[in-house]
């Protein structure tokens, strides 16, 4: 192996010493902030306003009840509270949350390494043939020999414009929002679970009313076929008494065919096979009604996921602005490398094989073809796009939460009545009943009047499904026990 020519050894680069670097970087941050005044975006900005919650309608005097995070447990309904709890464990749309969730984790800590130093080290070895004809001087020239590096670069970007913190003020905005996205995610899951449950235990009651009909309308016929027998009715009562069994079956197999398909959304939701809640049949007596606000209250806009994740990404949009804004400014990065190079492995790792360097560099773009200026413009509509999103979001919260206070309001005043008008069926059946006891009535009154019994018992089954829908759907509405992390913890985090 033959030794390096002096000419070739690594050598520290002309008027770089230990002295003058910090001179170097000096000027290079004078000529960086002086440099970041041609920084120009014109008139481009954000025009759309964030909506003040006085002027969607919100009443500052109220407050809305604390509700707990596993809130479906009020209804005291204990196949429910499993439904709920197999919905949240394994059901694919909160996997593909948390997924979301996980990837903008992902990117804050991928946005946190820019504000670090970075270190890299690389090992190359390359057996090489110089050649006579070119710019390898004797005695490398003609020969074949193996060159060596070992070597650690370093570098730092000194984030003077505030770039790269913003790019971490906008990763931490997106992950915030994607976190209040997941939890909006189990509070729809949780309460599409809840109103299918109802909805089939209303279908079950509406199904033991129509049972109770058609056992009804066979007694009816039977004393209708007595009552032609004995010539007192004619054929036309005969048939409108048989032709209305026909109608209570059908009635019966058309709830059959709407609970089987309750069901079958209703294991999709839990994540089960089609058949496994054939046996399920809920009833409507023993759920618990929940008490709820009687107005919107002030501070929904943080007890909702949603609402937060909107806002979470206007904070997102408008830290991707001020990236879009520092682009215009020079950036300033400090690099150093250290390690050894040779020609021939066995002097890699002399005294004189050593190389090093140290050193500022500064990049500012000059012309671009307005590329940066129509960056800044796309950000400034993201911006306004964010907003008008969040916006809209408030406005539909609102409505949302207005509209189920109305529906259970006026359900609330429906179910009065109807009690009433129960109560005056059940006692006219109470009377008929007496009277043909009493031998002063007919059965066929009997069972006239016990059709007015079982309308009133089906509009009830109704209205108590009715009633126990909205309230799922307000409590969702209110945030389904959700609160908007505080701005302190959200800094800390």
């Amino acid at each position: 192996m033959q030794n390096t020519p002096s000419s070739l050894k690594p050598h520290r680069p002309l008027g770089v010493t230990p002295t003058t670097v910090p001179a170097i970087g000096a000027v290079l941050a004078a000529a960086t902030l002086l440099l970041a005044g041609c920084a120009d975006t014109g008139s481009i900005k954000p025009v759309v306003k964030m909506i003040e919650p006085a002027s969607a309608g919100l009443s500052p005097d109220s407050a809305t009840p604390v509700l707990a995070e596993s809130w479906w447990e009020a209804f005291q309904e204990p196949h429910l509270n499993e439904l709920v709890r197999k919905a949240l464990a394994d059901h694919p749309s909160l996997q593909a949350a948390q997924a979301r969730l996980q990837r903008a984790q992902a990117a804050v800590g991928s946005a946190e390494s820019a504000l670090r130093p970075q270190v890299n080290g690389s090992l190359e070895a390359t057996r090489q043939r110089y050649t006579d004809n070119s710019l390898s001087p004797p005695p490398l020239a003609g020969t074949t020999q193996t060159t060596g590096t070992l070597r650690l670069d370093a570098s730092w970007e000194l984030d003077f414009f505030g770039r790269n913190r913003a790019a971490l003020q906008s990763a931490l905005g997106a992950e915030r929002a994607a976190e209040a996205e997941a939890q909006a995610a189990r509070t729809l899951l949780a309460s599409n679970v809840a109103r299918s449950y109802f909805e089939l235990a209303r279908l079950q009651a509406q199904r033991d009313v129509a049972e109770r009909t058609l056992a009804q309308r066979t007694d009816m016929l039977g004393l209708i076929r007595q009552r032609f027998q004995a010539g007192l009715d004619t054929k036309v009562e005969l048939r409108q008494g048989e032709g209305s069994l026909p109608d209570a079956r059908q009635q019966i197999e058309a709830l059959d065919q709407q609970m089987a398909v309750t069901r079958h959304a209703l294991a999709a939701l839990t994540v089960q096979p089609p058949n496994a809640l054939d046996d399920l049949k809920p009833t409507l007596r023993n759920v618990q009604a929940v008490p709820l606000p009687e107005t919107v209250p002030a501070d929904l806009l943080g007890r909702r996921a949603d609402v937060e994740a909107a806002r979470q990404r206007v904070e997102a949009a408008m830290q991707d602005l001020n990236v879009a804004r520092t682009e215009f400014y020079p950036s300033v990065n400090l690099t150093a490398f250290v390690g050894f190079s040779a020609v021939g492995l066995g002097h890699l790792f002399d005294a004189a094989s050593r190389q090093y360097g140290v050193g500022p560099a500064i990049h500012l773009p000059i012309f671009d073809a307005g590329r940066l200026r129509a960056n800044y413009q796309s950000k400034a509509a993201d911006v306004d796009a964010a907003v008008s999103a969040y916006n809209a979001a408030v406005l539909d919260a609102v409505r949302e939460a207005a509209d189920q206070i109305s529906t259970l309001q006026s359900i609330e005043r429906q179910q009065r009545e109807q009690f009433a008008a129960q109560e005056a069926a059940e006692r006219a059946y109470e009377l008929a009943t007496q009277r043909y006891q009493a031998g002063l009535g007919s059965y066929l009154i009997v069972l006239s009047t016990e059709s007015g019994v079982l309308t009133q018992r089906r509009s009830a089954a109704d209205l108590k499904a009715r009633a126990l829908d909205a309230q799922v759907a307000l409590m969702r509405t209110l945030g389904g026990g959700y609160a908007a992390p505080s701005p302190q913890l959200a800094e800390a985090h």
